[in-house]
């Protein structure tokens, strides 16, 4: 499947949008992000699969759950964005580097890195399966 200029803003928009949404803690929007379906895991360190939790419910459990432990202002940056066409599905491939402020003061947390599965759902774009690894606990 090859993938129109359109198509790839698109797509583009949708992991900073996801990304800015958990900053923000906008879970609307954050949930919009992701497919009905969708199915979320990750790996910390190569440590354990952690997950994958299946369906929406499950991702913004994940989520809810994290934030509430949150005492900082995250900054999820996404960059290098490339695509793994494939005729059966998109692979979206990103790197994380994700900053926290506490009291004025801002440290790296970690990096790591997405794979994303990603598929139209009505009009728009959203996150069908997410694995992310990270290269480090925090």
């Amino acid at each position: 499947m090859s993938l129109s200029t359109e198509q790839k803003l698109g797509i583009y928009e949708l992991l900073n949008r996801a990304a800015f949404a958990y900053d923000e803690r906008d879970m609307v929007m954050l949930e919009a992000s992701f497919a009905k379906q969708a199915s979320f895991s990750m790996r910390i360190a190569g440590g354990d699969l952690v997950g994958p939790f299946e369906g929406r419910d499950a991702i913004m459990g994940l989520m809810n759950s994290s934030m509430s432990e949150q005492k900082d202002v995250r900054r999820h940056v996404i960059s290098n964005i490339f695509f793994k066409e494939d005729a059966a599905e998109i692979i979206v491939i990103s790197n994380l580097t994700l900053i926290a402020t506490v009291d004025g003061e801002s440290q790296l947390l970690t990096t790591g890195v997405y794979r994303d599965t990603v598929e139209e759902e009505g009009n728009s774009w959203c996150i069908r399966q997410r694995h992310i690894d990270l290269d480090k606990a925090y």
